[in-house]
């Protein structure tokens, strides 16, 4: 299956340095991690859980400092997602077994990232989400990169774990490429989100 990044051309300062950023961690990626898909998404999957935690906790916290209703829809969808990105994060773990090496990166690149994300979302919030929508058009195109292998039988496509077929309500006898196809769909809707908020910042 093909990808289908709905992925908007940078037009301003913002746009351009969220989708710079973005590179570079696409190009770290690549470059540590190269065709190990399933390691390779266990750490992403660990830095894409922060950003809607962060969102939607700024937002909550916005909300009691203005005692202004309105804000639940927007704080309910960025908590979604960062349980989403959770679930996918306890997926992958079971399919990579990670290393001890990768589990202390884990801990580091989460480190890291929470407080950059934090920071970049208090004071620019239009950039955070178009970066995080970036960030998810990129998971994307790594999750069709994998489903690729899978089907050129580089990957061998094992039986997907209980967590899985729990959580998306899989069919019992359902492989590793059900997964896949499942969590990308995902990575596309959080990537339209973020666009979408990006693109009416007064809505965060």
């Amino acid at each position: 299956m093909e990808a289908m990044p709905r992925e908007p051309i940078p037009k301003d300062f913002s746009d351009h340095f969220a989708k710079s950023l973005t590179m570079f961690f696409r190009w770290f990626a690549d470059t540590f991690f190269a065709k190990r898909y399933g390691h390779r998404a266990v750490i992403l999957e660990t830095v894409a859980g922060v950003p809607g935690m962060v969102a939607g906790m700024w937002i909550h916290l916005k909300s009691l400092r203005k005692m202004k209703t309105g804000y639940g829809p927007t704080i309910r969808t960025l908590l979604e997602e960062a349980e989403n990105e959770r679930m996918h994060l306890m997926i992958f773990i079971e399919i990579a077994k990670p290393s001890v090496g990768e589990r202390l990166l884990v801990l580091f690149a989460q480190l890291v990232f929470w407080h950059f994300y934090f920071i970049l979302y208090v004071f620019f919030p239009k950039t955070a989400h178009r970066m995080v929508g970036y960030f998810e058009n990129q998971a994307v195109v790594s999750y069709t990169d994998y489903l690729a292998e899978i089907d050129a039988g580089r990957i061998e496509n094992i039986a997907a774990p209980k967590i899985a077929i729990d959580y998306y309500k899989l069919a019992p006898d359902a492989k590793l490429r059900d997964v896949v196809i499942a969590v990308r769909n995902d990575e596309q809707g959080h990537a339209d989100v973020n666009h979408d908020m990006a693109d009416h910042p007064l809505l965060v």
